[in-house]
């Protein structure tokens, strides 16, 4: 099987990160061929350095502006071949030219049940809607923050002694479940973005249908 090359971009710890190098370790239909972060000495480049993926540093302060800092992001995945990218708790903001530039091949984690909760302190405003189920979402990225068609969605209930920290540790762990299964339906080629929703070949939607319905199993 021909693995498809991946690029993540990394800002910090990188559990996320971590969740998709132990998948690509095994029979897994992608490679982590490149870790990119903006801040230098996170934790992220250490997990990639400890399992043996070339990494790097593109300081974003670096740059006199966004683009320019992002086309030199561009140029290090491309000369490592990279077909696909991956945002693992990346703290920028992409501008159009480079989403554009990898539209339908860049995805993103948020922290929320989308459309639902986009942008930051998805797990207090969570809390104090009422909500009693909460999650996360991996979807291809657009323009706009935190929108774009849904690749994958993981529930978790929202339980009455949860504070933030207590709901947030319960959607990482489904985070870490719900991004490598959607990475993978991406590189196989069963998820495809059809207008402004994502279409699953036969036979692919059994492996976010059954983290749905336990997503903590």
């Amino acid at each position: 099987m021909s693995r498809r090359r991946v690029g993540v971009l990394v800002s910090g710890r990188g559990s996320n990160l971590q969740a998709l190098l132990d998948a690509a370790a095994g029979d897994y239909p992608a490679e982590i061929a490149l870790v990119l972060s903006n801040v230098p000495d996170v934790m992220a480049l250490q997990r990639a350095a400890r399992a043996g993926v070339a990494c790097g540093v593109v300081r974003h302060r670096d740059f006199p502006d966004r683009e320019t800092f992002e086309r030199r992001l561009d140029e290090r995945l491309r000369e490592a071949g990279v077909e696909l990218v991956a945002q693992a708790g990346f703290m920028r903001i992409l501008t159009p030219w480079f989403v554009e530039r990898w539209r339908d091949r860049l995805i993103n984690i948020h922290p929320s049940l989308l459309p639902a909760f986009p942008g930051l302190d998805t797990h207090a405003r969570a809390l104090a809607a009422g909500v009693k189920l909460h999650g996360c979402s991996v979807h291809f990225v657009r323009t706009v923050v935190d929108e774009g068609p849904i690749i994958g969605q993981a529930a978790v209930p929202v339980l009455p002694e949860d504070d933030p920290d207590r709901l947030a540790a319960r959607v990482l762990t489904a985070e870490h479940r719900l991004y490598p299964a959607c990475l993978a339906l991406v590189a196989s080629g069963q998820a495809t973005v059809e207008g402004d929703r994502v279409r699953l070949t036969a036979g692919a939607s059994q492996p976010i249908d059954a983290m749905l319905q336990n997503p903590a199993a």
